[in-house]
């Protein structure tokens, strides 16, 4: 009797445990891991990528609202690697075995430092190196991809640079979605109408830090003989040298813009109601500056 009882107890244990729903393949075991910060808060959202002795990637995605996640993977050798942002990126092996469960634990990821701003004084675009580039949805289903292919812009980085103010003008008939046709329309009167409205200008003297390496800068976005308020979210790169020895900056940034906030509201649709083009388009740009001497 004593034995049946401390063997139910047992089931009753592995059922109630927490990997007790996992089920896991022949030859196949289980990677756990919980992501804390360093004053041992769970860091949610924090992205890990399961890699191979080889060096392939097997596994990939995000940490639970608790810092943790828990993968099923064929048993062998691991790389783990965890990035956050503002945290230094953390990385580890793990050894997996088959019907196992192989725990790294708790990881506290350090604070990373911010990369160096970039020091006050009169900088340049340099569209070399740059790119504006945009996508919208087609017929509800496909992403159209285009960019501009003329630009150019100024900023002046102040002290502190909260307090430093850019401006960009884009050339509208530079729009390039790769098909000329398609172009051509963009920059007709349903559209840009780029014969009224020659230029994109975007100018701003609001720049916030949001912590790390993320910034937020705000300013009027000049559009179709529109302007509007818009939000860059920003990914300052830090800085470098160029072949000639220059200093420069990079960054990338995103926004979402909707058409009927411009005025460009073309809104033909097809025999089942859906719209040619999407009501809002994305934004992506990676801008080098170069410091002016």
């Amino acid at each position: 009797m004593f034995g049946r009882w401390l063997g139910n107890r047992t089931n009753r244990v592995q059922r109630t445990s927490p990997l007790a729903a996992v089920q896991t393949p022949p030859s196949a075991g289980v990677l756990s891991c919980r992501v804390l910060d360093p004053v041992h808060e769970p860091v949610k959202h924090a992205e890990f990528a399961v890699s191979d002795a080889m060096g392939r990637k097997v596994v990939a995605g995000e940490t639970d609202p608790y810092g943790s996640f828990v993968t099923t993977v064929p048993a062998g050798e691991y790389r783990l690697s965890v990035s956050a942002e503002g945290y230094t990126p953390y990385r580890a092996s793990a050894t997996v075995g088959e019907n196992a469960l192989a725990s790294l634990g708790d990881v506290t990821l350090q604070v990373a430092r911010p990369p160096e701003l970039p020091p006050a004084g009169d900088w340049e675009i340099e569209p070399t190196h740059s790119s504006i580039g945009f996508t919208a949805r087609h017929i509800g289903l496909a992403r159209i991809h285009g960019r501009f292919n003329s630009f150019a812009g100024a900023v002046r980085i102040a002290e502190p640079v909260e307090q430093s103010a850019m401006h960009v003008v884009i050339d509208a008939a530079s729009i390039d979605t790769n098909v000329r046709m398609r172009d051509d329309h963009l920059r007709s009167g349903d559209f840009l109408d780029v014969a009224r409205f020659p230029t994109l200008e975007f100018y701003s003297e609001r720049f916030v830090h949001k912590g790390g390496n993320r910034w937020a800068v705000t300013g009027a976005l000049s559009l179709h003989g529109v302007t509007r308020t818009v939000t860059l979210d920003t990914e300052y790169l830090g800085l470098g040298n160029g072949m000639e020895g220059e200093v420069r900056a990079a960054c990338r940034a995103t926004t979402e813009l909707h058409r009927d906030d411009f005025t460009v509201s073309w809104q033909t649709m097809l025999a089942r109601g859906i719209a040619v083009v999407g009501p809002s388009i994305q934004v992506d740009l990676d801008v080098q500056i170069v410091r002016k001497a």
